[in-house]
């Protein structure tokens, strides 16, 4: 390429900055939400506050590109996390793809495919998921997550005992001992990390499903939306999603394949 070509592209692209700060960031800060405690999105350090993992990583790369700074702050979960985002408290959040939440908020494709797996006490005959679809079994999950939407859906024998939040995993382990449940359906990240902490629990083998982690933005907001998939094709092409993984140590999860933009359901 010549470099008056180059110098021409180089102004071109100048000239676009403020108007991709305008459409992502109209108060000047890009301001991302997540949902708190799920380590797939990303985590807080309990001792200085600083926020790393995905979301971090991308929203930084995110701002870094439409030349502006960032705030990224938890959520309690997803109805909080999207009010955020009707109420122009927040810019972008992270999400898991869902039809009753797709109706809400407007999602992007994937950043990354979650495993979602079972957490069982360490003697269990539940080795696979597909173990624990069986008559008699009582799977414990916390109502709304996606976990528990997608097996309320698709389970053909097991029972889903619906928590309205997560109980702590010695309250699981108390659960597992008197058999109020048998297993306790998760993120695969998240389950994990309980089990290498506590002897009497581990995770199945496999997954029962891959869910979708996608970015939102307002319901309606076509030039967010729009700015959010572009970099996330280029990301998906690259290896940055593949990168931010490892960077994060999570277990279960994976980089999308470079073409897949719908979410999951919304073909």
């Amino acid at each position: 390429m010549r470099q008056s070509e180059q110098l021409l592209i180089s102004a071109i692209a100048c000239l676009c900055l403020p108007g991709l700060a305008a459409d992502l960031a109209p108060t000047g800060t890009l301001r991302a939400t997540f949902l708190a405690g799920n380590p797939v999105q990303a985590t807080v350090d309990p001792t200085t506050g600083a926020i790393s993992g995905p979301a971090a990583d991308i929203v930084k790369e995110l701002a870094r590109r439409a030349g502006v700074p960032y705030t990224i702050t938890p959520s309690n979960g997803a109805k909080e996390l999207i009010e955020r985002l009707n109420t122009h408290a927040a810019d972008i959040g992270f999400l898991a793809w869902e039809a009753d939440r797709a109706r809400l908020v407007e999602f992007s494709g994937p950043y990354l495919l979650m495993g979602t797996t079972y957490l069982v006490p360490a003697a269990s005959p539940i080795r696979t998921a597909a173990d624990a679809d069986r008559p008699g079994v009582k799977i414990g999950a916390v109502d709304g997550n996606s976990p528990t939407i997608y097996l309320e859906q698709h389970l053909k024998n097991a029972k889903v005992i619906p928590w309205t939040a997560a109980p702590s995993y010695e309250e699981v382990l108390k659960m597992f001992a008197s058999g109020q449940v048998d297993a306790y359906a998760g993120n695969r990240a998240r389950l994990v990390e309980a089990a290498d902490r506590y002897p009497g629990l581990r995770v199945a083998q496999d997954n029962f499903t891959l869910l979708e982690q996608n970015i939102v933005v307002q319901k309606g907001d076509a030039a967010r939306l729009r700015i959010v998939n572009d970099f996330l094709d280029e990301a998906r092409a690259s290896a940055f999603l593949r990168d931010l993984i490892i960077r994060a140590k999570l277990a279960g999860v994976e980089a999308p394949p470079a073409k897949m933009r719908d979410p999951e359901g919304a073909r």
